[in-house]
């Protein structure tokens, strides 16, 4: 018979936006949204300025804790702290001393190896100070390293997997050796592939796995070998939609851009529908400026081999989007989409491309970018890019209604 204290409505202000896990130490942005701290850290220290609820831009990347709140978690989680469901997050909520951790962490190869990483992954949420302090503990970080290399063979649960995952994510500060030395077509431990593939309902320990993986492709060879591991370019692309938790898409974005520098990398990106995916991403109105960037970075990379640039050109939509997100991303935004355009139509004279850039108004955007305070590489591809479209101030102009003098560079 099912004992009805087993079943706990957690109220929905106490769980984090973005974990939706109960929030352990609750931080307000400028915005007024609360999130947990470890969460709200991370999506900022991925280059995102926006408040992830909202997609307001922050005026400040600061946020000041939130007393009351905690205060009314804590009270909760004492309330309920006889449950057994209970009993971790309420053990967690007491912090632990550097010394205690040191303890937990001697225990960790025991019986409850769950609870102990808990415990680890608790104090490091907490500061920047606790995250240096374990990453400077002698043999802790190769310590879970080589617990995720030998997870199946101490037959680990997929919790002490994801709890590994996310330590191992909050304090490796150097190339992580989990590639092994002969080059299988599974390089990457399959307990972090896993968890990056399916995880449990918390986006953070796919997020920790993915940045892991970015951790690891610091070299042409190690790169090479992180994409050939075992369907990992496959999911890290379809990782890419609409339904993804964006931090998680920022993060795949960024591995991606890394491992695919390889030239045989990028053909298999374009087979996968990347650039597709890609599209997608640009056109989202709320899609934060660090991933457009990033994806447009992505874009650079894919289409710089032949069956990329081929894709891009035939992909109208995809070129109509590099369009719009010229002039309101950023300056190294700007310079990436420039470049795009300008390989298509300029380098490779693409006219397919050519009339997606006319259909969405691009050389009205490009007069206006010249006149901007660009780079002098962007104002020399936006010139290139006029002369082949043989602008005149009449054509390019004629729906742009402004008294401001035009001057053309040519």
């Amino acid at each position: 018979m099912v004992r009805d204290d087993l079943y706990i409505t957690v109220p929905s202000y106490f769980r984090c936006p973005i974990s939706l896990d109960v929030m352990k130490s609750p931080v307000s942005l400028s915005t007024g949204v609360t999130y947990d701290r470890s969460s709200i850290q991370r999506w900022l220290d991925s280059g995102n300025n926006t408040c992830p609820a909202t997609m307001q831009v922050l005026d400040t990347k600061e946020f000041v804790p939130n007393a009351n709140l905690h205060r009314l978690i804590q009270t909760w989680s004492s309330q309920n702290r006889h449950n057994p469901l209970d009993d971790s997050s309420a053990e967690s909520a007491s912090p632990l001393s550097p010394d205690k951790i040191q303890l937990v962490v001697k225990e960790i190869g025991g019986e409850e190896k769950e609870s102990d990483l808990s415990k680890i992954a608790s104090f490091a949420e907490e500061s920047s100070e606790n995250r240096r302090f374990l990453a400077k503990m002698d043999g802790f970080v190769a310590m879970l390293a080589a617990l995720l290399i030998h997870s199946d063979d101490k037959d680990l649960s997929p919790p002490v997997v994801e709890l590994a995952v996310r330590v191992l994510d909050s304090v490796s500060t150097e190339r992580l050796l989990l590639i092994p030395k002969e080059k299988s077509p599974n390089s990457l431990p399959p307990s972090l592939l896993r968890v990056m593939k399916q995880g449990s309902s918390r986006p953070e320990s796919r997020i920790a796995a993915v940045r892991i993986i970015q951790s690891i492709a610091i070299d042409a060879e190690s790169k090479l070998a992180v994409a050939e591991s075992d369907g990992l370019l496959l999911h890290l692309v379809n990782s890419i939609a609409p339904r993804t938790d964006p931090p998680l898409i920022d993060a795949v974005l960024s591995c991606l851009i890394s491992i695919s520098m390889p030239k045989r990398v990028k053909p298999q990106l374009v087979r996968l529908r990347a650039i597709g995916k890609l599209r997608e991403v640009l056109r989202s109105p709320s899609v934060p400026a660090p991933t457009a960037e990033k994806a447009l970075k992505l874009l650079e990379s894919v289409s710089s081999c032949r069956e990329g640039m081929a894709e891009l050109c035939g992909d109208s939509g995809c070129v109509e989007a590099v369009v719009r997100k010229a002039m309101k991303v950023s300056d190294a935004a700007t310079e990436v989409a420039v470049t795009i355009l300008w390989t298509a139509c300029y380098l490779f004279r693409d006219q397919k491309a050519a009339d997606a850039v006319v259909r969405s108004n691009g050389l009205t955007r490009i007069l206006l970018l010249m006149q901007s305070n660009c780079s002098p590489a962007v104002r020399g591809m936006s010139t290139d890019l006029l002369r082949i479209f043989r602008v005149n101030s009449k054509s390019c102009l004629s729906s742009y209604d402004t008294k401001t003098t035009h001057i053309m560079p040519f």
